[in-house]
């Protein structure tokens, strides 16, 4: 469920949470005041590190059977078959 913010028309500030259909709210729980969503930034995402990859939060059951089925993409699994042909 989302937090929304508020601002009244006192000054005061004040989060609800909220499903996204509800009304917003029409006054403040502090003084009674008109009270309006203000646009705040909300959560925002960190991405730390080298890079950001959707396969980077795989379950490990996933990662198990992907490596069981040579799932792994790279060089290293292509340059075996080469060492036979002599």
């Amino acid at each position: 469920m989302p937090t929304y913010e508020y601002r009244c028309a006192e000054g005061h500030t004040f989060e609800v949470f909220q499903r996204m259909s509800d009304e917003p709210l029409s006054a403040c729980p502090d003084c009674g005041a008109e009270a309006r969503r203000v646009v705040s930034g909300g959560g925002g995402v960190l991405f730390k590190g080298e890079g950001f990859y959707i396969t980077d939060y795989r379950s490990e059951d996933y990662k198990k059977r992907a490596k069981a089925e040579g799932g792994d993409s790279g060089g290293a699994g292509a340059s075996s078959g080469s060492d036979s042909d002599d």
